[in-house]
């Protein structure tokens, strides 16, 4: 190396993969023809569909029931790292849990598993919205309670 070439950071480590037993929620799901593009593989946005069925089944499963008076979540910022190709026909499984909690939001973490390897993982960053003012909102006492019991370890 020269006084002139700039020297390269180290490679920052890699992630590590995950696993369906770091999920407290799992939710099956099949792949369907039509989650396919040209390619014959699972498009990528479809991803996004496995994980908001894994969502939706988890918030609004009959023991957690997320509905507080006066306030809704919405999705914010939605992060995948794809990891394997899927194709069709397969069986899924979605992995869910609440990573973190902020003051007027929380993050979910998330997992697709096909025959118990992960094909991506993902994160959603929710956030408590008043439903008269459509502004963030600190997150009541009773959804923080509600979705601790999907809290990842």
């Amino acid at each position: 190396m020269n006084d002139q070439t700039p020297e390269r950071p180290n490679k920052p480590a890699a992630k590590p993969i995950p696993q369906l037993a770091d999920y407290p929620h799992r939710l099956a799901e099949i792949i369907r023809f039509g989650d396919l593009d040209p390619q014959g593989h699972v498009n990528q946005a479809i991803f996004l569909t496995y994980f908001e069925s894994g969502r939706v089944a988890m918030f609004r499963n009959p023991d957690l029931s997320i509905g507080v008076p006066g306030v809704t979540f919405v999705m914010v910022r939605m992060e995948v790292d794809y990891m394997k190709e899927l194709r069709w026909p397969g069986n899924l499984v979605v992995g869910t849990g609440v990573a973190e909690f902020g003051r007027t939001s929380f993050k979910a973490a998330q997992a697709i598993f096909h025959d118990g390897v992960c094909a991506a993982a993902g994160r959603a960053t929710l956030v408590c919205m008043d439903l008269k003012t459509r502004k963030a909102t600190p997150l009541p006492d009773a959804a923080i309670e509600r979705l601790s019991q999907w809290k990842i370890a």
